[in-house]
């Protein structure tokens, strides 16, 4: 039986070891991590992922050491079943798995695509939510709240008589009537639920209201003694890892956060940031938490969180912030004068971390043109990469090609070459054959662009403001009527530094047709050839949302 107490201005709660805890020897006491940067994190505007990159991405966040994979939404589409299915059957049956979970809404088919998902993992879990502020339910929903308490004993228990594990989420509780969201808590465990989540669903909350929620659910809630209370939380008042952290100290021993903090408008609560918070600060929320002085409060590899959060960026086509906390850039960075002598002399007088505790440290030279294929696999491996025999031969010609043009190639070569086979993966519609651009002073921009469309070669020409630009409008020009796609963003970066460096591109178009947006993504020492392929592999992605109807992203409900 869980023991729930306070102690001056924290609660304590104590541990009851789950199944999952007694077969992967993980501490009973630890603030679980539960990721859902392949479900919340996809929502992520542009930033929908394939079934290999969902694969790659849950793979690492194994490795994390995250406990609880939320794969994805079982039920929005075939992809995504399919994506769930084979993360279950992969990563949830590796040695040390952690647990799958599928997303549902409050209805019988959604639970059942849910189940028939994650029910090949070792640990599945189903997490079933519903909403319970009056504006959702009276809006959203249409329903009374004794429906939605209906609702919730019905198919809460629906959920339990399928799977053991059961999550079950009250969506938007934070604006909910505190009194009515005890009574559908209680009626979820008296179902069979085993965790209860509290969604800040739009990031309304501050850490004060959040912390006394919580205290006032382990109050107040029926039958809340034996399970763990669950944190998910938006960031559109910038308070999303404050206020997990008051969640914490109020009796939450489950947060959901995603890497990067990527998501739905302003993104989730940070995992690398609330993580290292209570990594860094672990003296503090080791009593807070009534836990011997310096635990170790996740089950994270801190390690791992550099890598893990360059793999999200690369795939998403999401780049990082320079000034993001941890993973920034410039996290580790030092201008100021006074601030270098101190460095100079002590780094703690100036840094509360070491880079290198996040796996953030130098590259060196680890392979070259001369090194063969088992020595580029273990290398990708130990990056994290797990891929297969058909990804490792496209992206070792990839490698060889560059290693003959590189005097080095760097870890994030590598990653910026894997990221973009795996994104080469699904045939696509339209290949790159060829660019050739003509510039400079005083002539006119102009790009020469060879496209393969379904197996046809086609070739324009177009003028532009640069290069690129021109390169740009010779690809709609064989694809697209003028007008019905819109260029949104541009970027370029240097993957390493110096002349030969690899240039990294993300574009972002907007499709007038279904109104939908995308993200492309490429590298190239040669910057124009870098933005062709990336425009193109966009614009392959909206001719795969046109062909299944403008329904391409794989959370998309056509009604609620």
């Amino acid at each position: 039986r869980r023991l729930t107490w306070e102690k001056k201005d924290s609660v304590f709660v104590a541990p009851v070891p789950t199944k999952h805890d007694l077969a992967t020897g993980r501490d009973p006491a630890r603030v679980k991590i539960f990721d859902t940067t392949l479900r919340d994190g996809e929502q992520s505007p542009g930033a929908s992922l394939t079934g290999e990159e969902k694969l790659i991405l849950a793979k690492q966040l194994a490795k994390l050491g995250v406990d609880i994979i939320e794969a994805g939404f079982p039920i929005a589409s075939v992809g995504d079943f399919e994506a769930v299915k084979t993360i279950a059957q992969t990563v949830g049956c590796r040695d040390d798995p952690p647990i799958i979970c599928g997303l549902s809404r409050a209805r019988k088919p959604d639970i059942d695509r849910c189940w028939e998902a994650v029910k090949h993992a070792s640990f599945p879990r189903i997490h079933t939510f519903i909403a319970t502020s009056d504006l959702h339910m009276e809006y959203k929903l249409k329903k009374t709240p004794d429906e939605v308490l209906e609702a919730t004993t019905e198919m809460v228990s629906y959920a339990r008589s399928l799977c053991e594990d059961v999550e079950f989420s009250a969506e938007d509780a934070t604006r909910s009537d505190p009194e009515f969201l005890y009574k559908v808590y209680s009626r979820a465990i008296a179902a069979g639920a085993t965790t209860l989540n509290v969604p800040d669903t739009v990031g309304y909350t501050t850490p004060d209201e959040y912390g006394a929620l919580i205290r006032g659910i382990r109050e107040n809630v029926e039958g809340i003694e034996n399970l763990t209370i669950s944190l998910h939380g938006h960031n559109d008042l910038g308070l999303a890892v404050a206020n997990f952290l008051s969640g914490v100290e109020n009796g939450a021993r489950q947060i959901e956060t995603t890497i990067n903090g990527i998501g739905e408008r302003a993104g989730n609560a940070a995992m690398e940031e609330i993580v290292m918070a209570l990594q860094v600060r672990r003296q503090y929320y080791s009593s807070k938490l009534h836990l011997a002085p310096n635990s170790f409060l996740t089950n994270i590899n801190h390690r791992e969180i550099y890598n893990s959060s360059r793999m999200v960026s690369n795939m998403t086509g999401m780049s990082v912030q320079p000034n993001k906390a941890i993973v920034g850039a410039n996290a580790f960075a030092h201008e100021s004068g006074i601030h270098q002598d101190g460095i100079l002399k002590n780094r703690l007088t100036y840094e509360i971390m070491d880079a290198k505790s996040i796996g953030h440290g130098d590259n060196s030279l680890v392979l070259g043109k001369l090194s063969g294929r088992a020595a580029f696999r273990a290398r990708l491996t130990e990056m994290g990469y797990e891929i297969s025999d058909e990804e490792l031969n496209k992206a070792f010609i990839r490698f060889k090609d560059l290693a003959d043009k590189k005097k080095e190639v760097t870890d994030w070569d590598l990653e910026s070459i894997i990221s973009d086979e795996v994104k080469q993966l699904d045939t696509p519609d339209v290949r790159l054959v060829r660019v050739q651009v003509q510039c400079g002073e005083p002539l006119v921009p102009t790009a020469t662009v060879t496209l393969d469309v379904n197996g046809v070669e086609s070739t324009a020409s177009s003028v532009g403001t640069g290069p690129v630009d021109a390169a740009f409008q010779g690809v709609q020009k064989i694809c697209f009527e003028e007008g019905s796609i819109t260029l949104l963003e541009y970027k370029v970066n240097s993957v390493t530094k110096g002349i030969d460096a690899l240039g990294e591109v993300m574009v972002q178009l907007k499709d007038h047709t279904t109104g939908k947006t995308v993200n492309g993504s490429s590298a190239n020492t040669d910057v124009v050839v870098a933005s062709t392929t990336a425009y193109v592999q966009a614009l392959n992605r909206v001719l795969k949302i046109r062909a299944s109807n403008g329904v391409g992203h794989p959370q998309k409900f056509v009604e609620e």
